[in-house]
């Protein structure tokens, strides 16, 4: 029987199952970074400009753009096989999701633009309702909503830069209840929200009217989620209701990207991202009132580490001009994961991953457009064996569905 009084601390984080990115990063925010499975910063030409690359808004035609885009995830029930007993086996709770967002982009005033976006860049949920899973992670939840104001100056017709403030809110929810050890059971019941602040820096090099090289950059934010925190156990038959805080890190993400448009009909855009995960050193809990009993302690608040590693993504789009009215887009990715075996467990099952995606946008006019991009995120099966999990991860998945439209005034 594994010693779980140590293994249960591994509850105690406020993160979500993987959406389609590494880990709770969700880059897809817009139909088109959907359709090009998130190859889409160097060719961003539209409001989208505003949060995934706003040095770009500089090439924009001199008007004000809006867009409105809603994205459909469902995530699918992972299954875990455990090699030793069926009796440690399960699978996951399907999840759905709906997350809108927002983007615009003003006129140029002296070679200034101006754009702001509303997003929701982190987040989802895993629940597990099996016996041994459900001790470790009952309930997560994790909710990130990001307000992006930035500004772009067009130093001249080959050179832009950019810059913006990220304010952050985020909301999250942690509930356990298992047994520890032989007759010794312990929960938690915990939530807690966060305001915090960060920036983003991005600069387009445009050497012609075909290509465009861009760089962006958006920085780590630390989320100290402070809320109610109810701890319990019948060891000793304690109940605390106190108050308590823990940090999350919205990681900093650095990205490159090229595209080059061929025969006046064909954009090409690889991009590479590496998200800092390695601020991710350990979940520390802290509580207003002292946790004096030892099973408590144990499970919730001793510092437990993650040793996370910074990751890389890697990721091609296509997108071709049929006619005036459609333009069809494609993508794939593949995503490492940042978590190693020796940390991984059931509140994020996660592992190196390949995204496919495509799409469409129709013209129906020279002001308005309508998108829609579908994106197949497929986990790789992982076997895991670090004396918490000793068996094989397999058959997540995440699919999204974005729509949205686009106007031009």
């Amino acid at each position: 029987m594994r010693k779980r009084i140590c293994a249960l601390a591994l509850v105690s984080v406020f993160v979500a199952a993987t959406a389609a990115a590494s880990v709770y990063r969700i880059p897809e925010q817009s139909y088109e970074a959907t359709a090009k499975a998130g190859a889409n910063i160097a060719s961003a030409l539209s409001a989208t400009a505003s949060y995934y690359n706003p040095a770009n808004m500089s090439w924009l035609q001199n008007a004000w753009h809006a867009e409105a885009d809603f994205t459909y995830i469902h995530l699918s029930s992972v299954k875990y096989t455990d090699a030793g007993t069926s009796m440690f086996s399960g699978s996951s709770e399907e999840e759905n999701f709906l997350l809108p967002a927002i983007f615009a982009v003003s006129p140029e005033y002296n070679n200034l633009h101006f754009g702001i976006s509303a997003t929701t860049p982190f987040g989802l949920a895993k629940r597990w309702d099996d016996p041994y899973p459900r001790t470790f992670a009952e309930k997560f939840t994790l909710k990130v909503y990001e307000v992006n104001p930035s500004a772009s100056y067009k130093i001249n017709t080959y050179l832009s830069v950019a810059g913006g403030v990220r304010l952050l809110y985020s909301t999250g929810e942690v509930v356990s209840n298992g047994y520890v050890a032989d007759g010794i059971t312990a929960g938690r019941s915990m939530e807690g929200d966060e305001t915090a602040w960060g920036y983003n820096l991005a600069l387009s090099v445009k050497p012609n009217t075909k290509s465009n090289i861009s760089a962006t950059y958006r920085s780590n934010v630390d989320l100290d989620l402070e809320g109610d925190a109810t701890l319990f156990t019948n060891y000793g038959g304690t109940t605390i209701n106190t108050k308590g805080t823990v940090e999350v890190n919205a990681p900093a993400v650095l990205s490159l990207s090229g595209s080059y448009l061929f025969f006046d009909k064909l954009t090409i855009d690889l991009t590479w991202d590496r998200t800092f995960w390695s601020e991710f050193e350990d979940f520390d809990f802290n509580y207003d009132d002292p946790i004096s009993n030892p099973v408590l302690y144990s499970a919730f608040d001793a510092a437990i580490a993650r040793n996370w590693k910074d990751s890389n993504g890697y990721r091609i789009s296509f997108s071709y001009r049929m006619n005036d009215m459609l333009d069809l887009m494609a993508g794939f990715a593949y995503d490492e994961t940042p978590i190693p075996e020796k940390t991984l467990g059931f509140e994020l099952p996660d592992s190196d991953a390949y995204i496919f995606s495509a799409g469409a946008r129709f013209n129906l006019s020279s002001r308005l457009s309508l998108g829609l991009g579908v994106l197949y995120h497929q986990l790789n099966p992982r076997e895991v064996d670090n004396g918490i999990v000793d068996g094989e991860f397999k058959d997540g998945s995440a699919l999204l569905i974005t729509s949205g439209f686009s106007y031009t005034f």
